[in-house]
């Protein structure tokens, strides 16, 4: 896939849809990159379909690596708020002939996967320590 085509696919998609940033699509399509790449390490180095679930695992751990702790910020620029929103994005760039789709992939795969604010705020969150009380 061309870097014009997919940027034109994005511009057709967020012409008809602008709920989320262009570079939350940008980013998806790295994000699918990391995970097929990822996919194929544990399938002897042959590419496969990933599922829903496997791409926004992808995504959150990508998120995380490469932004960290701003990884939530950005989503919420992006206007993502739960993975759902993954998934819609996911089905435009589908329209769009971008990604591919087998006949079992749904929205519904990308429904509730994970909590967005836990999956990238949590692990920046410091634990407090646990005081031990010397008891009588």
């Amino acid at each position: 896939m061309q870097p014009a085509q997919f940027e034109s696919a994005v511009e057709n998609i967020v012409r008809r849809d602008s709920r989320f940033d262009p570079q939350a699509y940008l980013f998806l399509k790295d994000s699918l990159d990391f995970t097929l790449k990822r996919a194929a390490e544990t399938n002897s180095g042959r590419a496969r379909h990933v599922s829903g679930r496997e791409l926004l695992a992808g995504f959150r751990d990508l998120a995380l690596q490469e932004f960290g702790p701003m990884s939530s910020t950005l989503m919420e620029l992006w206007g993502l708020t739960e993975t759902r929103n993954v998934g819609e994005m996911v089905f435009h760039l589908i329209e769009e002939q971008m990604f591919g789709r087998q006949e079992s992939d749904t929205l519904e795969d990308f429904e509730g996967v994970f909590d967005f604010q836990e999956a990238f705020e949590h692990p920046y969150i410091p634990r407090r320590r646990q005081v031990a009380q010397d008891v009588v």
